[in-house]
């Protein structure tokens, strides 16, 4: 059964591990910062209690910039990225998030056909953005 869960910043180390073991993105030190900003929401997806999701939401207005959103390696491809994507969308519309904003790396091809899903339209790039050296591809959909 899957179920939702907005997690604390005591949790923050659940987030880490997530982090770890599927994208890297972000150090211990960041996680944690993230859940003192004002207008963050980390929420996790579960299956059996165990968490399998997890998407960063930062809120500001009518806006909203996805900072983080993640599946379990052994979970993806299998629909459960699209059952969190449909989550967050219903938590936005409930807000009135007007549009969303997310930024992903040029070399990840199956994040770009996965957001292009959700009518994620690509509006510009930010060179040189990651570590590597990539770019950063911003996209954002209108609710």
């Amino acid at each position: 059964m899957i179920s939702f869960k907005e997690i604390n910043h005591k949790e923050f180390e659940l987030c880490f591990e997530l982090d770890s073991n599927t994208i890297s993105l972000w150090t211990k030190n960041q996680w944690e910062s993230e859940f003192k900003k004002k207008g963050v929401k980390v929420v996790a997806m579960l299956i059996k209690k165990k968490i399998i999701g997890i998407y960063v939401l930062h809120t500001i207005i009518d806006e909203a910039q996805i900072n983080y959103f993640s599946i379990k390696k052994r979970f993806r491809r299998k629909g459960y990225g699209s059952y969190l994507m449909n989550y967050l969308i219903k938590q936005c519309e409930k807000l009135n998030i007007k549009k969303l904003l997310l930024e992903v790396s040029e070399t990840n091809s199956i994040a770009e056909v996965f957001y292009s899903k959700f009518n994620f339209l690509t509006v510009g790039r930010r060179k040189n953005y990651y570590k590597d050296g990539t770019d950063a591809v911003l996209k954002e959909k209108y609710l």
